[in-house]
């Protein structure tokens, strides 16, 4: 039973949100996570930029430190649980000195590991460490548990997934409430849902950081944050979310990634999906992730992506886990066999959403049409929508085309004369 053997000694630096729920964890259930790990579980110290501060969780039986560096160095610290965030400063120092130390590390933090990923695996590998990151991707969803060990076996085809809960509830927020999109960003502002930089959530940068670790685990590859083609949600108006509906889709920030013959093609950009989709149907703040393998066919994941409970779930998840013994290389393979695979774009075709604004006179629709046809793309379905002053909206929806060909035709429209503002182009998503 627990107890019998010596305790696993976490250094806990971060005291947020997250950083308070495992404390929470590890006081409430204590016995429980001796039972389940064969060793009791203990914070040695914690550390956070103040002191005096009610987290709603007694803090008194721990030592304190003022740098996160000294904390992951102490000798009664086994792991260090990194929960500052920030893709550099103290939480990569912090992290580097507990790898040094030989010490494994557990962390929420995608920004530091998109970004230094391969070199902190190199790292942890040259000082027989490890780094778990179930919580910096998909809250709550045990997704790098499933990819490093359920589906192990699998070659995997595709992963997608929606991993922004911001977005989606802004998203599903706009189409339920029939509302402007600067509206329910200023509500999401007001209930706490934006980061601080508000252009790391709809500006699809938060969502792609998890794309990049998740395309890294699934493919074996390095991780290539900047390899990710990423747009936001900020140009994603109410008109679109109504046309998508009487479409039979629903719009949604969605990051796709494969591996063909010309590399690795991720994205991370607002798509239509079918409204009767799993991911069509997903609602509010909640995440999903699709995982399809070669032996298991599609795999769907999904529950909180973010929050106190969910995500210290899922820190304690990979505590637990060191605890019992089990250790798996950071990103599922030993970070010397991970290959550099070479950023490409999408060339499977697929039908597009096309909105955009014409001037209103005799002739615009057919020199945007003439367009379109020169770079090989067929309309499928056209429809013009009320007049505005001196314009003409217009919907096209084309028949399975290359983002080549696209491009070139938006390329194209720029010379016409008639499109008075760059288009909305959304790809339409089979899944």
């Amino acid at each position: 039973m627990g107890g019998d053997r010596e305790p696993i000694r976490l250094g806990l630096a971060g005291l947020g949100t997250v950083g308070a729920g495992v404390a929470k964890i590890v006081r409430r259930n204590a016995a429980a996570l001796a039972a389940k790990a064969g060793r009791p579980v203990a914070i040695s110290a914690v550390c956070a930029r103040t002191r005096d501060k009610d987290r709603g969780v007694p803090l008194d039986a721990y030592a304190w430190e003022d740098d996160p560096v000294v904390l992951a160095r102490r000798s009664d610290v086994d792991i260090l649980v990194e929960l500052m965030g920030g893709s550099d400063g103290p939480a990569l120092a912090a992290t580097e000195a507990a790898l040094d130390a030989g010490k494994d590390v557990v962390t929420a933090n995608k920004a530091m590991l998109a970004i230094h990923g391969q070199a902190l695996a190199e790292r942890a590998e040259a000082n027989g460490a490890t780094i778990r990151f179930e919580a910096a991707v998909a809250g709550g969803i045990p997704v790098m548990k499933a990819l490093t060990e359920g589906l192990a076996a699998n070659g995997l085809t595709r992963v997608m997934g929606v991993m922004n809960g911001t977005c989606n509830y802004i998203l599903t927020r706009m189409e339920d409430g029939g509302l402007p999109y600067d509206e329910v960003f200023a509500e999401a502002k007001a209930l706490g849902y934006l980061e601080a930089d508000p252009t790391l959530d709809v500006g699809g940068i938060d969502a792609g950081h998890k794309l990049a670790l998740l395309a890294a685990v699934a493919f074996g590859t390095r991780v290539d944050f900047g390899g990710i083609g990423i747009e936001g949600i900020e140009r994603i108006s109410i008109e679109d979310i109504r046309q998508a509906a009487e479409l039979g889709y629903r719009v949604k920030l969605l990051g796709v990634a494969r591996m063909s013959g010309r590399g690795l093609e991720a994205s991370m950009a607002p798509c239509l999906v079918p409204t009767d989709s799993p991911l069509g149907q997903l609602e509010g703040a909640t995440n999903m992730v699709v995982l399809e393998g070669d032996q298991v066919g599609q795999i769907v994941l999904r529950g909180a992506g973010a929050g106190e409970g969910p995500t210290a779930s899922a820190v304690m998840g990979d505590v637990m886990d060191l605890a019992r013994g089990c250790r798996v290389p950071t990103f599922g393979q030993s970070a010397g066999h991970l290959v550099a695979a070479a950023p490409a774009r999408a060339t499977l075709p697929a039908p597009y959403y096309l909105r955009m604004a014409l001037a209103d006179r005799p002739g615009a629709l057919a020199k945007v049409a003439a367009v379109l046809g020169e770079a090989g793309v067929s309309i499928d379905r056209m429809r013009q929508t009320r007049h505005e002053a001196g314009e003409a909206p217009v919907l096209i929806v084309t028949h399975p085309t290359t983002r080549a060909a696209l491009d070139a035709a938006l390329a194209g429209m720029e010379g016409t004369g008639v499109v008075l503002a760059a288009p909305v182009a959304l790809r339409i998503e089979q899944v």
